[in-house]
């Protein structure tokens, strides 16, 4: 496996022989095997390692021989101890979850820090048959059935070609030490009932099951491909548009497909949306109806879908106050600049001009709510800024971000959209007021 593994490297991870490496080292079999191939390649690493407190004086024991293994090769080692019970408790996560998230983090903030190129961890053929278990077992897409990637954005997975026998048969040979973690002999996690019972099973049925494994893998792989530009074509189709308060599909667009559904899946399964049915009934339902996730609204506006997150709909922003000396005023929707002019030019619903002397400060700025009112400009009555953006066809997410501008009770200006006939420019105006977004 050793000159497998130098073949390997130069074959398809050279970019590890010129950078500063940090090898993510539990103590176990796989990470130490690791650290010992990149001391014989004599690549340029140091040691991180993660203590979480779980398994008593074990845990301290796997703390020391990690250290001394770092002695022994003569590398730099890092040391985190974390409460990972405190943790998971206070983030309603799982140990396992709590664990990731700390050792992750940690990792990338110690990378970030000290300027290492990538983060080195010992996942290996057998871990990716597992995860690759557990996505099926669980339900997944495509996306959960192509493997753990070998480089991921700075973490790397040198040792996904190989085996765990082959990692144990040049640990042996070797005589290199490790330590055994008792926990990954238990079944309580789903993993260990997959390694021990489920795996077993299947290399007894085909004992090329690992070679066939990265064949399927492989072309799985190059069928995900054909589907990404697939799904970057459609997008180019039917977002019409993106910005801070979301983003806008045409629903004839996902109606033109043989299969819509799919699409939809494969466009919002990552914004935690899990009732799929729902979703596709909302190409054809009553406009307003929406789908909600533990983060995002998915919500149908007259022909198109709109994508959101939830702080949309729970914003609960303060108003702003504006006195009479104030020229640039930074707002939730960016900056608003009052000035005085001598004349009336160019319009638009980002610009109006106002007679001064008719308001009264300091004005007020802030979202619009249910009972507002206001005199749209070249109307004579009053008009509910409710009913004026339903009139003006405004989506949910719209309504959720409209803004006023008021003086005492009375609103000068649906920002954005259409300015107050009481305010505006007359031949006795004496001072023009000009507000711009």
């Amino acid at each position: 496996m050793q000159s497998d593994f130098v073949i390997h490297i130069n074959n398809n991870l050279s970019i590890l022989k010129e950078g500063k490496l940090l090898i993510a080292i539990s103590g176990g079999i796989d990470s130490v095997v690791l650290a010992h191939l990149c001391s014989q390649m004599e690549l340029q690493f140091s040691l991180a390692h993660c203590n979480f407190n779980l398994r008593a004086e074990e845990s301290d024991k796997d703390e020391f021989f990690v250290t001394e293994l770092a002695e022994d090769l003569n590398v730099e080692v890092f040391i985190q101890n974390f409460d990972t019970q405190a943790y998971a408790e206070e983030n309603k996560r799982s140990i396992q979850m709590a664990a990731r998230e700390l050792r992750y983090d940690w990792f990338k903030e110690l990378a970030a820090r000290l300027n290492f190129d990538y983060i080195l961890t010992a996942h290996h053929a057998d871990d990716n048959l597992e995860t690759f278990l557990i996505n099926f077992t669980r339900g997944t897409g495509l996306n959960g059935l192509t493997g753990i990637p070998m480089v991921n954005d700075k973490v790397v997975r040198p040792l996904l070609p190989f085996s765990r026998i082959q990692i144990e048969a040049l640990a042996k040979a070797n005589q290199i030490t490790w330590r055994e973690d008792a926990s990954n002999a238990s079944r309580k996690y789903l993993r260990n009932k997959l390694r021990h019972e489920v795996v077993p099973i299947l290399k007894e049925i085909n004992p090329q099951l690992l070679d066939g494994f990265q064949n399927t893998l492989s072309h799985l792989n190059d069928t995900q491909l054909i589907v990404e530009d697939q799904l970057l074509n459609f997008k180019k189709r039917a977002i019409i548009s993106k910005d801070d308060l979301g983003t806008t599909y045409k629903i004839s667009e996902f109606k033109a497909v043989k299969n819509p559904k799919t699409y939809l899946f494969e466009l919002f399964k990552n914004y935690g949306f899990t009732e799929w049915n729902d979703i596709a009934d909302l190409l054809d339902a009553q406009s307003g109806k929406l789908v909600k996730s533990n983060s995002h609204r998915l919500i149908k506006h007259r022909e198109f879908l709109v994508l959101t997150t939830l702080c949309h709909s729970e914003r609960s922003e303060k108003p702003l106050l504006i006195s009479e000396n104030d020229s640039h005023v930074e707002t939730p929707f960016g900056a608003l600049l009052f000035g005085e002019v001598d004349t009336i030019s160019e319009t638009s619903n980002n610009t109006i001009y106002v007679d001064k002397d008719l308001l009264q400060f300091p004005l007020e700025l802030r979202l619009w709510k249910a009972g507002d009112t206001f005199q749209p400009l070249g109307m004579t009555g009053k008009k509910k800024i409710s009913k004026y953006l339903k009139d003006e066809k405004a989506s949910l997410v719209e309504k959720e971000n409209t803004w006023v501008l008021t003086t005492g009770n009375k609103v000068v200006w649906v920002v954005g959209k259409r300015a107050d006939e009481r305010f505006k420019v007359k031949n006795t105006t004496k001072t023009i007021l000009k507000v711009t977004v």
